[in-house]
């Protein structure tokens, strides 16, 4: 019997090994030995490489924005990582596109190097000092702004306490932004446009109060410069990517690819953008931006459909131990819980955008949810849940307040983040920490197991929550529940109807 023949060696890529690549991988048509900077953009994780990045290199593919070449950054010790990789391979990064039906691959060119990562933030302060740099960018996850559970800048943070102490020494991205809007403002030179590229609503102005908010505790005047001269716009972003570990590492090497940081990512992209640019900015519209100025309306709807919609899963699903956001849209009493919050107590505060009405976003968010291809964990869609509650999901519920409307499932939604919390699913297998605050959570979680108003007393969470006797009763109902009946028990009494 013949044997098949051995599947080629993988490639390693490199700029120089771009032509050796297989014929079905697509590969930039540019010469990227012209592409000159324009934007620094800091945390060079997957969702910047496979969003941004994205729309950059497809500008660039049709002769276009070749002055916009992406320098990295990043101000954690672990970007140094994420750089060595990168440098190895000139910054190229391979793009594999997850969907039932098609299976599309590429390597994206726009990003050109990558700065040392460094505690004082030396080089990225340089660079962006730099007249060529016209956007500064950023994905540092939601949580990552510094602000108070209010909304409000949180100038108490020892970050920012160090940041304001010692100005030339920053630890933090905002930081290095201040010195550099300084060492621009001393040289002449006009500022550069600060865009927040993060999964958070009003992210232009959240970024805004940040910096300006940072830089007035060490120089007002510097402050109102910024305020003044730099713009923020707001964005909303969306592409569902996920993490990248050894499987998708290995599925890049079949395609006949040497990656070693890959990104896969869903077929699907939007990013609505506010036309805001104090520096100019690349024809983003091109690409397929959509450029407004009620950008607001398209993040409420992605943020209370999509975002609150991961929430209504991860939590319950790693309780369950469903172990990806398409497992929870496979099982019937998860799926059924999914769609009831969402047509009844979600859709209600959701405004049509355009052509797209709720109902028809719904449906594409469960189209998206339900890709068995994309291998979001539960997990990753429930890390950081102090922050993602209060953004995505208090909010709705606050609205359902006010409207007199149906909150039971909401309240099962934080019930289920409550019951995450106690470290442990009900196989009995350990749910590892997974929130910058887990030892605090996991505190509260234990008290609410007998008295669930503990959970609740959260203020920087709750707030005055708490004090609503309807969302309250609601709540104290279903952990309770789920604490002697289960899970499923209570996903099943929430969908049938029944009363609480």
């Amino acid at each position: 019997m013949k044997r098949p023949d051995p599947k080629p060696a993988a490639v390693p890529l490199s700029e120089r090994t771009l032509t050796q690549l297989p014929d079905s991988v697509k590969v930039p048509r540019y010469d990227r030995r012209k592409i000159t900077p324009g934007i620094i953009h800091i945390g060079l994780g997957n969702f910047h490489r496979a969003h941004q990045s994205w729309y950059l290199h497809r500008l660039m593919q049709q002769g276009l924005a070749s002055d916009w070449g992406i320098i990295g950054a990043g101000v954690r010790p672990n970007d140094a990582e994420m750089r060595r990789r990168l440098r190895e391979q000139d910054c190229l990064t391979t793009l594999i596109e997850l969907d039932p039906t098609t299976s599309d691959i590429e390597v994206v060119g726009p990003m050109i190097d990558f700065l040392p990562v460094e505690p004082a933030n030396r080089a990225l302060i340089g660079a962006m000092s730099a007249p060529e740099i016209r956007i500064v960018s950023l994905t540092v996850t939601e949580g990552g702004y510094y602000q108070t559970e209010d909304g409000a800048f949180d100038a108490s943070h020892p970050d920012i306490a160090h940041d304001a102490a010692h100005p030339d020494q920053p630890t933090t991205a905002f930081g290095a932004m201040v010195a550099a809007y300084r060492a621009r403002r001393e040289a002449g030179l006009a500022p550069f446009t600060g865009q927040s590229c993060d999964n958070l609503q009003n992210n232009g102005d959240v970024l805004q109060r940040t910096v300006v908010g940072l830089a007035r505790l060490s120089d007002p005047t510097l402050a109102e410069w910024i305020a003044e001269k730099a713009s923020f716009p707001n964005a909303m972003v969306d592409c569902i990517v996920p993490a990248t570990g050894a499987a998708e590492r290995a599925a890049v090497q079949d395609r006949g690819i040497e990656d070693s940081a890959p990104v896969t990512h869903e077929n699907y992209r939007q990013w609505v953008l506010q036309d805001r640019f104090c520096a100019g900015r690349p024809p983003w519209e091109r690409a397929g931006v959509t450029i407004t100025d009620n950008v607001h309306a398209y993040e409420r709807m992605k943020i209370r459909v999509l975002n609150a919609g991961h929430q209504i899963l991860a939590n319950v699903g790693e309780v369950l131990g469903l172990q990806t956001i398409s497992d929870c849209m496979q099982d019937p009493d998860t799926a059924a819980f999914f769609c009831k919050v969402q047509q009844e107590e979600v859709l209600p505060y959701v405004e049509r955008v355009g052509d797209t009405s709720p109902q028809d976003y719904l449906e594409l968010i469960k189209r998206r949810f339900s890709n068995p291809m994309i291998n979001d964990t539960t997990r990753r869609v429930a890390f950081d849940g102090s922050a993602r509650h209060p953004g995505f999901v208090l909010p709705i519920l606050r609205d359902a307040i006010a409207a007199g409307g149906a909150l039971s499932g909401l309240a099962l939604v934080e019930a289920f983040w409550a019951r995450m919390c106690l470290g442990e699913r009900e196989d009995g297998s350990t749910i590892a920490p997974n929130d910058p605050h887990w030892d605090d959570l996991h505190r509260l979680a234990q008290r609410a197991h007998s008295d669930p108003r503990a959970w609740l007393e959260n203020g920087q969470i709750y707030g005055d929550l708490k004090d609503h006797r309807a969302f309250n009763q609601a709540f104290g109902f279903w952990l309770t529940w789920i604490g002697q009946k289960g899970a499923r028990s209570a996903l099943r009494h929430y969908v049938s109807g029944a009363d609480i």
